[in-house]
């Protein structure tokens, strides 16, 4: 197998590894640039994991065909948004610590996702779907030589969405009014206030951006790579994707890249076995890879990234 069969196969699934990783990286840079630091990630797009695996089992028995994952997207955005609704309650009405706001929202989100598992369909996993996203080639791209087979063949659209979602935000951010706002309460946001933005509800939108866009990695994770929800669906996937933020210095297109980069690990422990050097690894270790580039990417560089100076810090009016 020559380098570029082995490209041809690692980056294809990279990609796709990489799309739920870039949707909830970018709900944390939303969030965190706001000034709210969202620890709760993982909680939100393992609830969004949820509604998603179960609307698609019933949209299926409606027999909505291939509507069904986007129909389900559609209320795993809604899903998350109100799950990170307890977030926002916390730790900006109640100016609780955001940190263990995030944490107890994990817990309660793996607690209430399997106790409602249970209920449902008596057992502790969902169905499996079978109407998943489909695999497909781009038009023309896909027949570029060589780069059309490494990122235009045999992909889903989703990762596509990512990708153009990443630009996005990036441009909402950096080159819209309402970017400017939300970047200004993460930054000072007694400034913000003195120049009439209401810091508490341009907090509270993007607390619930951000648990829309994790619920969606959510449910995409489930209609793209598992296909049905089990405790051990969502493991990890959160806190990867906030580090991928972390490690993005919390810009959009510096977070899409790092959920590449961790994309990049995730498909090595899955397609691993059929390549010529790792499939002599023990499988264990390609397993915990991902987590472990995670740590050595954030032991290497967090120290060098600047988190919104407000990040973390309740507001008071009037206090500074």
């Amino acid at each position: 197998m020559s380098f570029l069969d082995i490209l041809a196969i690692v980056i294809p699934a990279a990609i796709v590894s990489a799309a739920p990783l870039i949707f909830t990286a970018l709900g944390g840079v939303i969030c965190e640039r706001s000034g709210v630091v969202n620890i709760g990630l993982e909680g939100m797009m393992l609830f969004g994991a949820f509604v998603g695996a179960v609307c698609m089992h019933f949209f299926e028995k409606m027999h909505l065909g291939a509507a069904s994952p986007w129909l389900s997207f559609l209320i795993a955005i809604v899903a998350g948004a109100l799950f990170s609704l307890l977030h926002a309650m916390a730790s900006i009405s109640f100016k609780a610590d955001q940190v263990i706001s995030g944490v107890a929202l994990n817990f309660l989100a793996s607690g209430l996702a399997l106790f409602l598992t249970k209920k449902i369909f008596d057992a502790g996993e969902t169905p499996m779907i079978h109407e998943r996203i489909s695999k497909q080639d781009v038009p023309v791209l896909s027949h570029i030589p060589i780069i059309g087979d490494w990122f235009f063949s045999n992909a889903y659209a989703t990762s596509y969405v990512a990708i153009f979602l990443s630009v996005v935000v990036w441009y909402v951010l950096y080159k819209t009014p309402f970017g400017l706002r939300l970047r200004s309460v993460g930054e000072h946001p007694m400034a913000a206030d003195t120049m009439g933005i209401n810091v508490v509800r341009m907090r509270y939108v993007a607390v619930l951006i951000s648990g829309g866009f994790a619920g969606l990695g959510g449910a995409v994770y489930v209609a793209s790579i598992s296909g049905n929800f089990t405790h051990a669906t969502i493991s990890g996937q959160g806190f990867m994707a906030l580090a991928a933020m972390i490690f993005g210095k919390w810009h959009p297109l510096g977070a899409l890249g790092a959920a590449l980069f961790f994309g990049l690990a995730q498909s090595i422990s899955v397609t691993g076995e059929s390549l010529p050097f790792f499939k002599d690894i023990p499988s264990v270790w390609l397993l915990i890879a991902p987590y472990v580039l995670t740590i050595l990417a954030l032991a290497g560089f967090v120290g060098r990234a600047d988190a919104p100076k407000a990040s973390g810090q309740p507001y008071e009016k009037g206090k500074r």
